[in-house]
């Protein structure tokens, strides 16, 4: 896997439902690279702390070959890297082969796999189409989320070289075809439950749909 592009956002002001929020969705590529922390990328925005960001969401990769994909469906846009949100924007990312919990070495930096991106109505706002909410999640191609280990800088051109396997067997698909299954796996509700960076809200949802 190889980073194609480095992405940070400047806050941008937008309306939604009769209020007004800030937003980090609308990234742009930084030739130079962008310095990853615990705390997440610095110099870049995150609109809402609550299910972005933090520890455990410091950073956002997203397979930069499922571009082709989106472009033919939304031909209009001025495209480029970071449309997506991403900071990182990876050649070869492929969610199903991508453990939750692995560790790999980018860069300067050192990251763990934690979760998949679920799509929000910003992803909405920077396409001009709330319907790329219903798109994003039947395709599949979600991405996902790590946890910084060490800080460092990460450029264009780095590799994702796997350190630590993780002690799971879950991938990022299986992650995230769970939360939008019907017919929820009780063995991989189980594991999920195991996962210490699952949000409280996560936690309770995933605890429901186990005892139902």
């Amino acid at each position: 896997m190889k980073i194609l592009s480095t992405n940070r956002a400047a806050p941008v002001a937008i309306a939604w439902k009769g209020s007004g929020q800030t937003t980090g969705i609308f990234k742009r590529p930084r030739a130079e690279g962008i310095f990853l922390t615990p705390e997440g990328v610095q110099g870049d925005t995150v609109g809402n702390p609550e299910v972005h960001g933090g520890r455990y969401k410091a950073c956002y990769l997203f397979a930069a070959d499922t571009y082709a994909y989106w472009q033919e469906l939304y031909p209009g846009l001025a495209w480029e890297y970071g449309m997506f949100g991403e900071n990182l924007s990876v050649a070869g990312l492929q969610e199903a082969r991508l453990t939750i919990g692995s560790v790999f070495r980018v860069g300067e930096a050192r990251i763990r796999i934690t979760t998949p991106r679920e799509p929000c109505f910003k992803l909405g706002i920077r396409f001009g189409d709330q319907g790329i909410i219903e798109q994003f999640s039947a395709l599949g191609r979600p991405g996902t989320y790590a946890e910084v280990l060490e800080a460092g800088w990460v450029r264009p051109g780095d590799e994702l070289v796997p350190e630590v396997p993780a002690a799971n067997a879950m991938s990022v698909a299986d992650y995230f075809g769970l939360l939008f299954a019907e017919q929820k796996d009780a063995r991989l509700l189980a594991e999920a439950l195991q996962w210490p960076f699952l949000s409280d809200k996560t936690r309770n949802m995933l605890g429901r749909w186990m005892h139902q």
